[in-house]
């Protein structure tokens, strides 16, 4: 999902402004083309999406303590499903 909205974000970008890069889209201050309704709104689903799997995480090393949360963490890096890493695939709370 915040993969294929951070691929929105930087397509729309691109039809303001054909030569920016994704790292130009960071600070879009720098460019006032990108002060369009529509890209702010995109941007901000955005910054939704990974302020949820950034609360996520935190959560997940909360609850579970430090093994566990890092395990959690290094799936959802991966975009691997919940018991991916676990022998014989279960799921979690199995």
């Amino acid at each position: 999902m915040e993969e294929a909205q951070r691929g929105k974000v930087i397509d729309l970008a691109r039809r303001l402004i054909p030569t920016l890069t994704a790292e130009d889209i960071r600070n879009p201050h720098d460019f006032p083309g990108l002060d369009d309704p529509d890209w702010h709104f995109e941007d901000g689903q955005l910054a939704g999406i990974e302020a949820v799997r950034f609360a996520l995480r935190g959560l997940a090393s909360d609850v579970l303590g430090d093994g566990e949360g890092r395990e959690a963490r290094e799936r959802s890096e991966i975009g691997g499903q919940p018991g991916a890493s676990r022998e014989g695939g279960g799921t979690q709370g199995e």
